[in-house]
């Protein structure tokens, strides 16, 4: 039973009140006031349509921290599947936290270096071809074609067309033939060393005749060059390149390898320690760790206490049904059945003749394995049709003679099996989803009531009212 207090619990700092006093205490374990404000202004942000005062937010908090409490006491987050989880989602937030400033920067140091050794002294270069593909096993008249048809498309280059638009049109290199036959910035040994070579030896806007290499024609043109730009001006565009493909993870992979053979220790030990530093130093961070490991476990608990044996527990669920019948009563007339449309009403019968006296959950199954199983002859849509939402269907169980024309000429006979649900659902099945979540709401709520009276928790009050206003 909870104990509300006004005096702060003994965590004054000699005549001065702790910078960050315990707001409650649950099952025995203090709630420092950052915790409760983090979980509070995290979930009470000005977009949140049902905003909580701090007031009414503390029976909110204790209770998600009494099912954390009996996710402990079932030693749930000692389940490897638990525990595989929560260190997933703890990495994330993590191993970037690992990598400095300075690791980065070298690693885009690093790189920039390697593009400038692999130019070796040459210059950048912006060539476009026209290409005409030669297969390796193409025959003596496909290779005396791809080179009739190279030579006449070099022969209008030289009568004056324009070298993008024919390649658009003509070149076989579809990647770059949208692009007038631009390949791109590329250095050494990015090409085939034929097509780099020839590229190397133009001056700029120079077209080169046909040149044949291990895949075909290519009428190269050089659109531009330049020398490699100076680091600082490359280094922002080679870090973005770097991170889009794991750079953070790389540099924090090898540190953490590196620490782990240092010291002798797993690489999950080596986590741990790294997580615990790091959250020493900041709180935001130590209470989102703490949100995974906590919201793992009350999902968990929740699970398997509630949500699952509830929604599994068929009879209660049809006794909760008849007990709270009015709830589900209806506003306007519902069809719960099927819709069904046929290639033609000989198969549209057999589809209602085999459907008839069968349990509505198995009409799918029989539809699929008896009509739909080397092909779609008939179109199956089973649910709850409120009077007003489709058309056919009103036309058809409600008699209204909007939507009758309104069929698909590939399926143009219509027709339907169910049940009329004037006032409300007849069976708990029909509004299953709703049942079940109502249900699942009472059952948690006994289990609130009975972990209050398991453990026991307090509330501070003069420290509570502090909650973000100091």
């Amino acid at each position: 039973m909870a104990q509300v207090t006004t005096p702060l619990p003994a965590d004054r700092e000699g005549l001065g009140e702790s910078p960050d006093p315990v707001v409650m205490r649950i099952n025995g374990k203090d709630v420092l006031r950052s915790e409760f404000e983090y979980n509070y202004n995290k979930n009470n942000t000005d977009g949140v349509i049902d905003k909580k005062t701090v007031d009414e937010y503390v029976d909110l908090f204790i209770n998600y921290k009494l099912k954390v409490e009996a996710a402990l006491d079932a030693r749930l987050d000692t389940l490897s599947s638990y525990q595989k989880e929560f260190r997933e989602y703890r990495d994330q937030q993590i191993r970037p936290l690992l990598v400095s400033p300075a690791a980065e920067e070298q690693e885009v140091r690093n790189y920039y270096d390697r593009m400038l050794a692999e130019l070796d002294g040459k210059e950048l270069l912006l060539p476009a071809h026209i290409f005409v593909r030669v297969m390796q096993q193409s025959t003596p008249e496909q290779q005396a074609a791809a080179k009739a048809r190279i030579d006449s498309i070099y022969a209008c280059l030289q009568a004056g067309e324009d070298f993008a638009a024919l390649a658009a049109k003509t070149s076989e290199d579809h990647g770059t033939a949208q692009r007038g036959g631009i390949i791109g910035w590329i250095g050494p040994k990015q090409l085939l060393k034929e097509v780099e070579d020839a590229c190397y030896a133009l001056q700029k806007e120079e077209v080169r005749a046909p040149l044949l290499s291990t895949v075909g024609w290519h009428i190269l043109k050089l659109m531009d060059k330049k020398p490699l730009e100076p680091y600082d001006t490359l280094a922002p565009r080679i870090r973005q390149f770097l991170e889009q493909r794991g750079m953070k993870d790389r540099i924090a992979n090898t540190l953490v390898d590196s620490l782990s053979k240092q010291s002798g220790k797993t690489l999950e030990q080596v986590m741990d320690e790294e997580t615990e530093r790091l959250c020493a130093q900041d709180s935001e961070l130590k209470y989102l760790v703490q949100e995974y490991h906590d919201g793992l476990l009350f999902y968990e608990i929740c699970q398997r206490q509630v949500w699952e044996p509830a929604a599994k527990d068929t009879v209660a669920l049809e006794m909760y049904f008849k007990q709270n019948k009015k709830a589900y009563a209806f506003d306007k007339p519902h069809y719960a059945g099927a819709l069904l449309q046929a290639i033609n009403p000989a198969v549209l019968k057999q589809v209602q003749k085999a459907l008839k006296g069968k349990p509505e959950d198995k009409w799918a199954d029989i539809v699929k394995t008896q009509f739909n199983k080397d092909s779609v002859q008939v179109r199956f849509d089973r649910r709850i049709f409120a009077q007003g939402e489709h058309a056919m269907v009103d036309s058809l169980a409600f008699g209204v003679k909007e939507g009758k024309t309104r069929v698909n000429a590939k399926y143009p006979a219509v027709g339907i099996i169910g049940r009329k649900l004037k006032k409300g659902p007849q069976l708990w099945t029909d509004v299953s989803a709703q049942v079940v979540a109502d249900y699942q709401a009472v059952k948690e709520q006994e289990f609130v009531a009975e972990l209050r009276r398991r453990y026991t928790f307090e509330v501070f009050q003069e420290a509570l009212n502090t909650v973000n206003k100091h």
